[in-house]
């Protein structure tokens, strides 16, 4: 299992068991943080893509150490002048592990146990909201106006088509 998630303005692939190497971090060493800006999670079996990202899903991490990234040197010059500038830099880094991704799907199973979950009754299916609607394309948006019946829809745009299937 792996996740693609945004870690201090960065975007990491982690797995659990996994160290990683991030900008500096304002968590204490060995204290636990967690981010749930997880725009991919991958089980082996599903993909889940985020619109922008997953709600409910997050990645745990506890913090190792705190150091600094090797040097860089940044050396300008403009040839014929005079000018030549040398500059230093070691960037702050954290060091996290990665100890556990959860999606919102293991939140509910750990919340209802197995035995105990009732079935709900059979609700006639809902319109879709337009959160839903906004992810799909212009196509699948027509196919489905085609099945309600609207008309007209071969020149109508992705709002247009969004709005008609609210109503």
């Amino acid at each position: 299992m792996y996740a693609i998630v945004e870690i201090a303005g960065q975007q990491f692939k982690v797995a659990k068991d996994q160290k990683v190497y991030v900008h500096r971090l304002q968590g204490e060493e060995g204290s636990s943080v967690s981010f749930d800006k997880v725009y991919l999670l991958d089980n082996g079996t599903q993909v889940t893509l985020g619109a922008p990202a997953i709600t409910g899903a997050s990645v745990e991490a506890k913090v190792v150490k705190h150091l600094k990234g090797d040097k860089v040197i940044v050396f300008k010059k403009k040839r014929r002048k005079g000018y030549r500038v040398k500059n230093g830099h070691r960037q702050a880094l954290t060091e996290i592990l990665i100890e556990n991704i959860s999606s919102k799907e293991d939140a509910k199973k750990a919340a209802v146990p197995e035995g105990s979950a009732k079935k709900a009754p059979a609700m006639k299916a809902a319109a879709p909201k337009a959160q839903d609607l906004m992810g799909k394309t212009v196509t699948e948006l027509k196919s489905l106006a085609k099945a309600k019946g609207i008309k007209g829809i071969s020149a109508m745009k992705k709002a247009d088509l969004i709005a008609a299937l609210k109503a």
